[in-house]
């Protein structure tokens, strides 16, 4: 069944993360050749974060209106137009417009995806099929950047990674066009479950306990379409108490990313060293992408997203701990690889969480939603991380992020076995 998705979801995908991989570690460096000081380049690299935030809702009205094939296809033909600011850009404004544009664009292409797997994929391998999405953006954004280098090394031009991913871009579009229609050929799947009807759209969550007859699936599909504001507030409840666990989620692992490059700069390792930890870690957790589906799928959603935060809760304190130790490059390698695990273990689990409780007839508007409150997440950490720092120090800021990931922890086991309870 999975393989039936490769032509119209996988494979667009590898082929856009490819793409995006290999442009975004050049922005700091084109950034600066026009002009940045390094404040100024980190700004313009998170233009590609601000464009994603601000396009999840945008997108999610736009897939609800319009389609998933069509909405991929916009904005593959749009993201071609900030390409060609990248490679043509006279000047930083425009360049950073540019970023921007192609993150907006990349919420789009993201949301349809999702929408697309949520209302087409049987609930018993929900999770693997997320995972495996999951599992192949990471893919394309782990082999992106040794493709730019190998460009660069050949041509010698940073626009060489740019038109690498215009060509990305204008396959993905082909693809979209020319494969065949998925929205056609697979049905949408409404299972008549518990969890599906207290998700429905007919129904206001307010976050409190379900009580007496609830609609199914199948009566929501015949009333009109809410609008994304209006969803919001209908399942305000959810978003404020499942949305935010799913977050913090969001933000420990971004702030991961942050934390091991500058941990290792603060214990005096070389450059070649800290890559060596950050690769082993990345490689730990696109490993175990697959897996984390299998345990979502067999055991339920909370046997991946518990374990997965408690190891790295639990990982950034003691990591937090070892900065004056002896052997603290160990402790760091050790750690790394921890945080790795906790992440891979964690893979596809926003979204299917996402695709769980979004109402089944029209589920775009809420995953816009949704996504709005995990990109922040993985947004504000970096702001947290640095701020904290800068007032008190690394050790402490990467403290804060452990206790991020427990009380995380334990917002999902409050909150997943009452919006997702087993459906076997």
């Amino acid at each position: 069944m999975l393989l039936r998705f490769a032509p119209m979801v996988y494979g667009p995908t590898l082929l856009f993360a490819l793409g995006e991989g290999a442009v975004i570690p050049l922005i700091p460096v084109i950034a600066a050749r026009l002009g940045a000081d390094v404040p100024m380049a980190a700004l313009v690299a998170s233009a590609l974060v601000v464009g994603q935030l601000c396009g999840n809702l945008p997108a999610g009205w736009a897939v609800a209106r319009i389609g998933e094939r069509l909405t991929m296809t916009i904005a593959g033909c749009v993201a071609l137009l900030g390409v060609a600011g990248l490679v043509f850009a006279p000047a930083l404004g425009v360049f950073a417009a540019s970023i921007l544009l192609i993150g907006f664009c990349a919420a789009a292409f993201g949301l349809a995806r999702h929408s697309f797997m949520t209302t087409r994929v049987p609930l018993e391998f929900r999770a693997r099929a997320l995972s495996l999405l999951g599992g192949t953006f990471r893919l394309g954004m782990f082999l992106g950047p040794f493709i730019a280098a190998g460009l660069l090394s050949l041509l010698g031009e940073e626009s060489a990674a740019m038109w690498f991913f215009g060509a990305c871009l204008a396959a993905t579009v082909l693809l979209v066009l020319l494969g065949p229609d998925p929205e056609r050929q697979i049905p949408i799947t409404r299972p008549p479950t518990d969890a599906a009807a207290r998700a429905d759209t007919s129904v206001e969550d307010t976050g409190e306990p379900v009580t007496g007859a609830i609609p199914t699936a199948a009566r929501a599909a015949d009333t009109p379409r809410a609008g994304v504001f209006r969803t919001m507030w209908r399942f305000r409840g959810v978003l404020s108490r499942l949305g935010l666990a799913a977050a913090s989620l969001s933000a420990v692992r971004s702030a991961r990313q942050v934390v091991l490059p500058l941990w290792g700069v603060s214990i005096g390792l070389d450059a070649q060293t800290i890559a060596l930890v950050v690769g082993v870690s990345g490689a730990i957790d696109f490993a175990l992408f697959y897996a984390s589906g299998q345990v979502m799928d067999r055991f339920g959603r909370l046997w991946a997203a518990l374990p997965a935060m408690l190891l790295m809760g639990a990982g950034f304190i003691a990591l937090a701990l070892t900065h004056d130790a002896v052997e603290a490059a160990m402790w760091f390698g050790m750690f790394g690889a921890v945080l790795g695990v906790g992440n891979g273990l964690s893979s596809g689990i926003l979204l299917t969480l996402g695709a769980d409780v979004a109402p089944k007839a029209d589920p775009a508007p809420f995953l816009g939603s949704w996504r709005t409150l995990t990109d922040a997440g993985g947004a504000l950490a970096p702001l947290l991380v640095s701020g904290v720092a800068a007032l008190s120090s690394l050790a402490i800021a990467t403290g804060a992020m452990g206790v991020v990931g427990l009380l995380g922890a334990a917002a999902f086991v409050r909150w997943v076995p009452r919006f997702v309870p087993r459906q076997r």
